[in-house]
């Protein structure tokens, strides 16, 4: 059975922060629409599925957040304001580079008396600069906002806030829709309250998540230019399915890619076209990122898009 966007919304209560990710957003938008300011909006991350109310256990999906990550700081790079929608605990602009316990092995601590100085080895002073740099300027120029959510409901109805919000800056807006999110669900009226017994086996029934990119492409963000994720594991179906998803939602790009050659290989599909952007395994061993391509690709698209717009 597959439900309709307005029951999903209808049966699923907003997150408790929703109001203050609201007038975040607003704020933010409005900022860039007054200064004429090109925005895009990045989703990243998976989303969890509850199987009770008081959660316990949750089914989740495979993203750790680097294509969305790493593709903020892409954009910021060519002008636009990012707002980055991520998960709880995925990876974020900028402090992925220093994830885990590889930030530890950057620092080194002198102890003098009562007194601890903790510096950044020589080694390393220049890439954490960089990156520093980098993430002072998004910040104090109020170019990246950053919000979070966890489970499949809170990613919904922060994506509908967001497009909201993002709806007077019409063509200047981008959606790079790269989180993974769940394709079924368990209706919240059929969810356990408490922690699901293990005295045997349980019988869990799931739905389908209605498709959003519908309701997003022809009624939340109409004029936006809107890019989709299709991610397979069979190569033989992948251009068909992002062109079925482009004729069927009606959006502007899908960015197809096979699991396993993912960070490697990207295929940009249109209505009209396809073609691939790859990196090289030596500019893979030397630390390139698919997602300089990618981004460097959807601006250029984006300014045509644009200006045909105007034009018309």
């Amino acid at each position: 059975m597959v439900s309709t966007w307005e029951d999903f919304y209808a049966k699923h209560p907003p997150p408790q922060d929703l109001a203050q990710n609201e007038q975040a957003l607003k704020e933010f938008t409005r900022k860039h629409l007054e200064a004429d300011k090109k925005v895009v909006l990045v989703t990243s991350g998976g989303t969890t599925v509850p199987l009770e109310h008081n959660t316990v256990r949750f089914v989740d999906n495979f993203s750790a957040g680097t294509r969305g990550s790493v593709s903020a700081e892409y954009f910021l790079e060519h002008g636009y304001a990012v707002i980055f929608m991520y998960r709880v605990k995925s990876l974020e602009p900028f402090s992925r580079h220093f994830i885990g316990q590889k930030f530890l092995d950057l620092l080194h601590i002198s102890e003098n008396n009562e007194t601890s100085v903790i510096t950044v080895l020589p080694e390393y002073t220049q890439k954490v600069a960089t990156v520093l740099r980098k993430y002072r300027e998004a910040f104090d120029q109020k170019k990246l906002l950053q919000l979070t959510f966890t489970s499949l409901s809170e990613y919904l109805w922060l994506l509908r806030s967001a497009c909201q919000a993002l709806a007077p800056l019409e063509n200047k807006a981008i959606l790079y829709l790269a989180a993974a999110v769940s394709d079924f669900y368990i209706p919240s009226h059929e969810m356990s309250v408490h922690k699901i017994s293990s005295s045997g086996p349980p019988t869990i029934s799931l739905q389908l998540v209605p498709k959003i990119l519908a309701p997003l492409v022809s009624l939340w963000v109409p004029k936006a230019f809107v890019v989709s994720f299709k991610l397979e594991t069979d190569e033989s179906l992948l251009i068909s399915k992002a062109r079925t998803a482009l004729n069927k939602y009606h959006h502007n790009l899908v960015i197809a890619n096979i699991l396993q050659t993912r960070k490697q290989q990207v295929v940009i599909v249109s209505k009209e076209t396809d073609y691939p952007l790859s990196l090289t395994n030596e500019q893979l061993d030397n630390g390139d990122e698919i997602e300089q391509l990618i981004v460097r690709d959807l601006v250029e698209k984006h300014i045509k898009f644009i200006r045909s717009k105007e034009v018309s």
